[in-house]
């Protein structure tokens, strides 16, 4: 199950959600010949990744950026990257171009520091959006929880698009990561849930001023919890797979 677009695109041009996306696409095709090569991509990632045995000691605080524009594998990227294209444009169109791009490098940053202190021994390099993104999610929740998202389900054979409020997936998916980082063990490497964790609630807070400025909880009553802007209604929100009877 996971989400493949929501019923609100953004009021303006997401410039910065584009460039973030062109940004992390480019930089993975510049090094994705060297994953093959296991001596050259423990290089580059041992350069650039998140190291938190590195950080505890007092150096390489740049790799907290560096490590948000690289990916382990082609997937890693696509799902960072639709994540951002569901949930990023409307937190820029709320924020603006500029106070976009500092709020996701600050999540991104947030949750590699939690995940440095999660692990703080740990040497495994660690890369990707996802905690930068998991940011974004947070404050999506915090700013329209009631906002339509379309959720592809596939069971086997059973595909269906169902519509959800933005509160129920983005709930389900801090639950998982939540219960992955209490079972998890960062040391040994595997899925950074508490960068997913952190990362989310780091969002969600930096979000906080943001929404009283709008009027807190008098924002949601006036835009019912949806962008403050009319909503798109797609003609295939709900679909299912037709069923072929037995001869």
């Amino acid at each position: 199950m996971f989400p493949i677009r929501d019923h609100n695109p953004s009021g303006r041009t997401p410039y910065v959600v584009y460039a973030l996306m062109a940004a992390n696409i480019l930089i993975f095709l510049s090094y994705v010949g060297m994953m093959e090569d296991t001596r050259l991509i423990n290089r580059l990632f041992f350069d650039y990744a998140v190291i938190p045995a590195r950080i505890t000691d007092g150096y390489g605080f740049e790799t907290l950026v560096t490590s948000m524009f690289l990916h382990g594998g082609w997937m890693h990227l696509a799902g960072n990257m639709l994540f951002l294209w569901i949930f990023g444009d409307n937190l820029e169109d709320e924020m603006g171009h500029v106070l976009f791009l500092i709020f996701y490098l600050l999540a991104g940053i947030g949750a590699g520091l939690v995940h440095v202190i999660s692990a703080p021994g740990s040497v495994v390099p660690t890369v990707g959006a996802s905690g930068a993104i998991a940011g974004v999610m947070g404050g999506y929740l915090l700013l329209f929880p009631k906002a339509r998202v379309d959720i592809l389900l596939i069971l086997i054979v059973y595909i269906r698009i169902f519509t959800i409020p933005a509160f129920v997936m983005l709930g389900v998916w801090l639950g998982l990561q939540f219960f992955g980082s209490l079972s998890s063990n960062p040391d040994q490497g595997g899925v950074a849930y508490w960068a997913h964790t952190g990362g989310f609630f780091v969002g969600l807070i930096l979000c906080v001023p943001l929404w009283l400025k709008r009027g807190g909880s008098g924002f949601w009553n006036r835009t019912h919890g949806h962008p403050p802007h009319p909503e798109h209604q797609y003609k295939l929100s709900q679909s299912r797979i037709p069923k072929v009877p037995r001869k």
